[in-house]
């Protein structure tokens, strides 16, 4: 069975942890991985420079193929080893998205499930408020109001038909909005999504020029210049 800490299972949540010393948010994650995906393709494209400019100057010249083998193999291994950090970085953001994306769409319908219920109140209220008005009792100022904004063709129905309860006792009432509180301002879903904590084992952050760097040819391999 999963065992969950603050919503992240224990394993992701200790991993996490035990590599950057604090639970990261989706946000933080993002501008991370996306800067290291931005700095892996740049790496990526400048390698693939030097590998044409090798071609060029291997064809340029008698022998060049055998010249430059090892310097072509050296360079092929460098590139095919940014482009696997690459290809785990970019499969990282794509799940991380789709958990951004997750995040956001269940604090969009939350929210639009709440608006919903609110207009229903609200709806309920005033349909309230023109029943009293009809019936000839006395409503505060506000809720007539809103009663107006709703509808004007519904004040001025309730209104004719209370003329003809001018005679009866009448009831005075509070607001139907007295006890409101006051309204909290909805988080914006994306940043909502962005402040919830990762919960995927992230890739360790490597310096692409190290991942390049660190690539070394072997001895004798197979020419990699065409």
């Amino acid at each position: 069975m999963i065992q969950f800490r603050d919503g992240i299972p224990v394993r992701s949540y200790d991993r996490i942890k035990e590599r950057y010393g604090f639970i990261m948010k989706i946000g933080e994650a993002r501008m991370l991985y996306s800067s290291q995906l931005h700095s892996y393709q740049e790496q990526k494209l400048a390698l693939a420079r030097q590998k044409k400019e090798l071609e060029k100057k291997a064809n340029a010249v008698p022998n060049g193929k055998e010249l430059y083998e090892k310097e072509g193999v050296a360079l092929e291994l460098s590139y095919n080893a940014v482009s696997e950090k690459y290809d785990e970085y970019k499969a990282f953001m794509e799940k991380l998205m789709e958990l951004h994306t997750a995040y956001f769409n269940a604090e969009a319908s939350k929210q639009q499930g709440e608006a919903m219920a609110e207009y229903a109140e609200d709806l309920a209220k005033i349909m309230e408020v023109a029943r009293r008005i009809a019936d000839g009792d006395r409503v505060p100022a506000y809720d007539e109001q809103k009663l107006m904004e709703y509808s004007m063709e519904l004040y001025m129905s309730a209104k004719n038909i209370a003329i003809m309860n001018e005679n009866k006792d009448k009831e005075e009432y509070d607001s139907l909005w007295a006890d409101e509180e006051e309204k909290k301002e909805n988080p914006d879903p994306f940043e909502a999504a962005d402040s919830k904590e990762l919960s995927l084992d992230a890739p360790e952050i490597v310096d692409a020029g190290d991942v390049a760097a660190s690539a070394s040819a072997p001895s004798a391999g197979a020419s990699v210049l065409s």
